[in-house]
């Protein structure tokens, strides 16, 4: 005799798919990125794009010779008079702020990636520098601080008879 055999029925539950393990770990990561930079993970500035301190520090170059050591600050759209040099307790402060010169009234503004705000860097000044006659210039943007070495004295060289004791 034939027996029936039946499959047993699922309440409609659909088969279980494929989970990306690290999906969630991956869009965290990009989320902690995203905050970090400000910008999303492809480069692209975010919207709102908020100006921070870090995004204003100048890029510096510094490069030593015999004489001196010359730090060359790139600071675009910023006028001299609103840079700063101090020197302080053997550091070598930048102080500066580039102003926000747009008129919101004439055009609508649809993406501005420009940042405008205060900046401060500081350097360790290295022994041998001659603070009393650093010199600092601003032309086309840059700003160049010339720190000349304090001379170092070679010591005088003395010949000493030997004599019999």
């Amino acid at each position: 005799m034939a027996t029936e055999i039946r499959k047993p029925e699922t309440a409609g539950t659909p088969a279980p798919r494929y989970r990306d393990p690290f999906a969630e770990m991956r869009a965290e990561m990009e989320r902690a990125f995203d905050a970090f930079l400000g910008r999303n993970f492809v480069g692209r500035p975010t919207l709102p794009y908020a100006a921070s301190p870090a995004l204003l520090a100048p890029d510096i170059d510094i490069r030593e010779n015999d004489k001196e050591i010359v730090l060359e600050a790139e600071l675009p759209g910023i006028d001299e008079k609103d840079v700063a040099v101090v020197v302080k307790n053997g550091t070598l402060q930048l102080k500066g702020e580039k102003k926000v010169e747009r008129d919101e009234t004439k055009d609508a503004w649809h993406l501005s990636e420009r940042s405008y705000g205060a900046f401060e860097r500081s350097f360790q000044l290295p022994d041998g520098v001659d603070e009393d006659n650093i010199k600092a210039s601003f032309e086309k943007g840059v700003l160049r601080i010339a720190m000349p070495k304090i001379p170092e004295k070679t010591p005088a060289e003395k010949k000493i008879a030997i004599g019999k004791t």
